[in-house]
Order: C-alpha cells, then structure tokens, then sequence
C-alpha cells in the first residue's frame, strides 16, 4: 500500500468541535464537523455518540466502504482510557490501522510534515509543542483550564471578567460586564458573579469573540486582555525555543507556526504576537496562515498506512 492508493481518515478532536477528513492521494472524499469527543467536556456518553456519528457521517459522505488507516489528534490523548475507547469505536467501523495522538501532534505535522518547528495551539485551551530535527520533542504551557491554559479562549473569558470586576471597583470605564450580563441573561452584578461561580461554570471560552469585539472597538480592559495573552503565549513559544538551542544543539532558527481560533480569529492577539516574536527572535520565520490541524492527521494517516 502506498501513501498515494490509501484511502485514509483523519480526525481533529479539540476542546469544541471534531472534524473529519477522508481523503484519497490528493482527492478530498468527506469532510465532516459534529461535536465534541472530549470526554472531561461532554461526558463519555454525548463523547461516544459524537463520533459515531462523526463516522458514519464520514464513511457516508465518501461513500467508500473502508479506510487503510486512520489518525485522530485529541485534546485529551493522555487521558487512561481514551486510546483504546477510540480505537476500539475504530474497529467497529473497520478500521484495524490506527493511532491516537495528541491535537497539538496532529497540528505540528501540519505545519511542518514532520520536520523541526514549533507549533502554538491557543483555541478553547492552549498548549506549546516543538519538535527538533533528531525528532524529540519541547513542550511548554497546558495543564488545564484551571491550572494553564494562558492565552486560550477560556483565559481569556474567565480573567476578562476578573480585571473587568477590578475596573468596577475603581470606577475604570469597560462594557465587559455588561456584554457578558447580556450574553449570560443575568441582570445585576450579584447574579453575573453567582453565575460565574456555579458548578459547573459557565463556558468561558464562548465569551472570548465577546472580548475580541470589545478590544477592536478600543474597550482598555479588553485590550489589556488581549495583549496579555498575547504575551503569554509569546513566553511559551520562546521558552519551547530555547529549550530546543539548548536542550538539542541547535544551530539554526526554528520556525513558528499556529492553530486555533484565538490567534486565527483575533488579529489583535496575532499581531501582537507578531511584534513580541520579532523583538526577542528576528530571525525566526513566524506563519501568519492559521495550521489546518486535521491535515496533519492525514498526513500521519497516509505513512500509517503504507507502513
């Protein structure tokens, strides 16, 4: 079998939203999004659903009846459990040659097919990968919505509101409050701040584009937000940077490369990042065009097939 005669699946599944490519040498046969499959976000039960229909949507939509190999990037890869939940969803459609990976592997193959480089996931969470020309890999960020996650859509909506409630006690100008009040259906401050600390809580992701809006429209407290994730994620991308120089012996510049809606969809983040990368880092090469992760996974499909 060869990279160019396989029929091969490939599957993106982050925090928010799933997608699925089947694919033929060059030729697209199906494209699908459904929900969800991240299980810590949805349940196994909605996770389970989600991507049997994904599949049949998928298998439908191309109407072949098999696929040679398949790759999936989840959000939740390392989880115990999750690999073999999903290989096993696999076979029932059989598939018998598969692999289940991280998003941000799938996202850095994307990127650069399978050479040196830096990939930075900021979409629903956040999370730094970088691969060295021997192959290992630097990692930097993660951990979590609670515990990490800088610069994500969830950072970003959660410490809006925090600096936003800060502005409200020094009588500091934002609409932050009031949009998210609008967004959330509440009505006073109480009910906003009850709201935000239920269990559990509110999609804080969901009010990023909310603060996107707001900081184009020159909201300080939005602004400030933004350039702060900004600056968080360019720490990450340096600190992954320096750890490949060091830790790898590298002479030359690695480039950098992007996924997710934060940095795609919010040109004040990107830009800032722009200028944050070329101060510390001129000579690295930063890829302005958003990383279709997925086509990773198709990438990594085809070698898994002709292997």
């Amino acid at each position: 079998m060869t990279e160019s005669t396989a029929t091969v699946l490939g599957i993106d599944g982050g925090g928010t939203n799933t997608r699925a490519v089947i694919a033929n040498g060059t030729k697209i046969l199906a494209r699908v999004q459904s929900g969800s499959i991240k299980r810590l976000r949805v349940g196994p039960e909605v996770a389970e659903a989600n991507l049997r229909a994904l599949l049949r949507e998928s298998f439908d939509q191309s109407g072949v009846a098999h696929v040679h190999a398949a790759s999936a990037g989840v959000a939740s890869a390392y989880m115990p459990g999750i690999p073999e939940w999903i290989t096993a969803v696999f076979r029932d459609f059989g598939i018998q040659k598969s692999e289940v990976v991280g998003d941000e592997i799938i996202a850095l193959d994307a990127a650069f097919h399978g050479g040196p480089g830096i990939l930075q996931i900021a979409g629903t969470g956040s999370n730094t990968i970088g691969r060295a020309p021997s192959g290992a890999f630097e990692t930097a960020g993660g951990y979590s919505s609670i515990l990490g996650d800088q610069g994500s859509g969830y950072w970003i909506g959660l410490h809006a509101i925090r600096e936003s409630l800060h502005a409200h006690d020094r009588d500091q100008p934002t609409a932050i409050l009031d949009q998210v009040g609008k967004a959330w259906g509440t009505h006073t401050l109480a009910e906003l701040v009850e709201r935000g600390n239920q269990t559990p809580g509110p999609d804080f992701s969901a009010l990023a584009p909310l603060i996107s809006a707001l900081a184009e429209a020159d909201d300080p407290v939005a602004l400030k937000i933004l350039h702060r994730a900004a600056q968080d994620i360019a720490d990450f991308i340096l600190l992954v940077r320096q750890k490949l120089h060091v830790r790898h012996h590298l002479q030359e510049e690695v480039p950098a490369a992007f996924t997710g809606s934060v940095l795609g969809k919010m040109p004040i983040v990107r830009n800032r990042l722009t200028e944050l990368l070329a101060i510390s880092a001129p000579a690295m090469r930063f890829r302005q065009q958003e990383v279709i992760a997925v086509e990773g996974a198709i990438y990594r499909a085809k070698h898994l097939a002709s292997a």
